[in-house]
């Protein structure tokens, strides 16, 4: 750099003392010349040294960026088809989803169906059989209380035979007793047989 500001001034120097000279505006001299392929020189260097020192590394680095930025568009592309795939794969298992639980609550529907059906079959079952036992017991219970009608029967003509044995009775006795008998049992006897 020292170079170069000495090359300017004395290029201004050179170019003060021509133009004081010479009463030129613009002088030529092989000085100035010199100075002037002194400082291209001075320049070209500065400039190939810069170039290595910072353009080179900006280079690279550019390349570098544009590399990575390639990289990260690929990797980008990439991300964004296993993403598609990974959304097809995700919307095909929702629509599987959806059909598994239509079929899960189609079948949850049949089997509720088919138990209320066999609840109901066997509630009318349990009434058929209760319902029949009840008329068994209610027959079991005439047939005995039949059963005790009769043997009252049997012991009140046991009883009557008795008396008209013991006694010789004459028809309007008979009646007599046969009626105080009646009495005794009580009309409802005979009416329900």
């Amino acid at each position: 750099m020292t170079v170069m500001s000495t090359g300017i001034s004395t290029f201004y120097n050179a170019n003060a003392v021509v133009l004081a000279n010479e009463g030129r505006i613009f002088g030529l001299d092989a000085q100035l010349l010199f100075d002037i392929v002194i400082q291209g020189i001075a320049v070209f260097l500065v400039f190939v040294f810069l170039s290595y020192i910072l353009i080179e590394p900006v280079k690279k680095m550019l390349e570098e960026r544009q590399a990575k930025i390639k990289n990260d568009i690929a990797s980008a592309a990439s991300d964004k088809e296993e993403a598609a795939k990974l959304k097809a794969l995700y919307e095909e298992k929702m629509e599987k989803a959806d059909s598994e639980v239509d079929d899960i609550l189609t079948a949850a529907r049949k089997k509720a169906l088919k138990n209320e059906e066999t609840i109901v079959a066997e509630a009318k079952n349990e009434a058929a059989r209760i319902i029949s036992h009840a008329n068994q017991e209610a027959e079991l219970e005439k047939s005995r209380v039949k059963d005790e009608v009769k043997q009252e029967i049997i012991s009140v003509a046991t009883v009557m035979a008795g008396k008209f044995v013991d006694e010789s009775l004459d028809a309007a006795k008979q009646d007599a007793l046969i009626d105080a008998t009646l009495k005794e049992m009580g009309d409802n006897t005979w009416l329900n047989k």
